[in-house]
């Protein structure tokens, strides 16, 4: 029974841990719109060595870098009422200069 009760609590951790809110490494305004902000951000990322894709929904546009050993790397330009407002989700340390470019692209 002990076995048992072992792997129900570490069970229950680590869904606890999967359904944990994924708060953003970074916020930023931008006066761009957030076509004008993937077009930024899009080469840039990409003379980094990054394999960046590109999706577009109805007020966002999202830039997924994607990775083999840990989460995606992610960046979502939002349309708000003066540019737009971008969230980075720098999930791997093997990124370096992701953040970077997306502040420099804001």
């Amino acid at each position: 029974m002990t076995l048992f009760s072992g792997s129900l609590a570490a069970l229950t951790l680590l869904a606890g841990c999967a359904s944990a809110p994924n708060e953003p490494t970074l916020a930023l305004e931008t006066s761009k719109s957030p076509d004008a902000y993937a077009a930024c951000v899009m080469p840039r990322l990409q003379e980094h060595a990054f394999h960046p894709t590109l999706t577009q929904g109805q007020r966002n546009y999202r830039i997924v870098v994607p990775s083999t050993i840990a989460a995606d790397n992610v960046i979502d330009a939002y349309k708000a009422a003066s540019g737009g407002k971008v969230f980075v989700y720098e999930r791997s340390l093997l990124s370096p200069g992701f953040a970077r470019v997306a502040r420099e692209c804001a």
